[in-house]
């Protein structure tokens, strides 16, 4: 299977490429983005955003509204340091976050677990048959249900 190739990045070196992604997009790496990243990060399975506030709540010793972190969420979505797995609602911190690409999930329903591939062949197939039909795509989403290796 083709696949997209990366440098995958772990620790304090995520959060220095998330930094330097996010401000050449534009945007300020402030301390609470920090924090939401983090705390993001930190997580070994996708992460709702009240869970993720709950994490800095408790980082922070005060209460941080779940609100403030979909905001920063949809940020990082947008600035390709966050995917957003849509059947769960929730997000998982993008490993290597200086290398745009489209990703396919594969989300264990016994577990939760969820994995990322990359294959930039069928995301491409993806988005030439939406425009074949007219359709301007954005972001394709591609998610696998099933179980995972350890649940079988």
């Amino acid at each position: 299977m083709p696949a997209h190739d990366h440098h995958e990045h772990h620790g304090s070196d995520l959060t220095r490429v998330a930094q330097t992604t996010l401000e050449k997009s534009g945007e300020q790496w402030t301390a609470m983005r920090e924090r939401v990243f983090e705390a993001l990060a930190g997580f070994d399975k996708p992460a709702s955003a009240y869970d993720i506030a709950e994490a800095v709540s408790k980082a922070e010793g005060r209460r941080v509204a779940a609100n403030s972190v979909y905001r920063i969420l949809d940020l990082f979505v947008g600035s390709n340091l966050a995917r957003r797995v849509e059947s769960a609602n929730a997000y998982m911190a993008n490993t290597h976050p200086d290398c745009l690409h489209d990703c396919i999930f594969l989300v264990c329903d016994n577990c939760g677990q969820t994995t990322h591939i990359d294959d930039d062949t069928i995301t491409k197939t993806v988005r030439a048959a939406a425009k074949d039909t007219g359709f301007s795509p954005v972001r394709p989403v591609i998610e696998v249900r099933g179980k995972c290796s350890d649940c079988e």
